[in-house]
């Protein structure tokens, strides 16, 4: 068996092992040199992963890990909060979410308290002045309080929702419908 036929077996096995049971939603699969495994993606988001979560979900958030803020940016030059949860959800799930976190929350979400989350919940929050229900941040939750999200300063990037920045300016988390 050549090294290629090795790789290619290898990571049939793989979404064969992922993807034959306990399938939640149809997914986009789209194997290219930057699929990245389960230790690697552990390792990057601070998780342990299982066959229980979605490799998918994980291997897209990683592909934006450190791409700058940019406001209503939609590209690997620069994207802001809601044009990554969008983008995210569009690849993953096929689904087209609105374009901003209040309008996310309004018409994609059914709200969850912050104890119910699940993988691929979304997280809101208000992180300045404004209308005080009203989001102007949103995340994808992944797991063990983790999420991922645009910061302004850092870019794409994963934290925790017990940081004390997070808890206080928390408002909800969403279950897309």
């Amino acid at each position: 068996m050549t090294r290629r036929d090795f790789i290619t077996f290898s990571v049939c096995f793989f979404l064969m092992f992922f993807t034959a049971c306990g399938s939640k939603k149809q997914q986009k699969i789209a194997l290219s040199a930057d699929f990245k495994g389960p230790k690697e993606l552990s390792r990057l988001y601070g998780v342990r992963l299982t066959p229980d979560d979605n490799i998918f979900l994980y291997n897209e958030g990683a592909k934006w890990l450190g791409v700058p803020h940019r406001s209503g940016g939609l590209t690997k030059k620069g994207i802001d909060c809601s044009g990554l949860v969008s983008t995210i959800y569009r690849e993953i799930y096929g689904k087209h979410l609105s374009r901003s976190s209040a309008d996310m929350l309004k018409y994609d979400c059914k709200k969850v308290g912050r104890s119910k989350l699940q993988e691929g919940d979304l997280v809101f929050f208000r992180t300045g002045n404004g209308k005080r229900k009203v989001p102007n941040h949103v995340g994808i939750y992944l797991k063990n309080g983790r999420f991922i999200h645009t910061s302004t300063s850092k870019g794409v990037i994963v934290s925790s929702l017990n940081e004390p920045y997070y808890v206080r300016t928390w408002l909800t988390g969403g279950r897309v419908k």
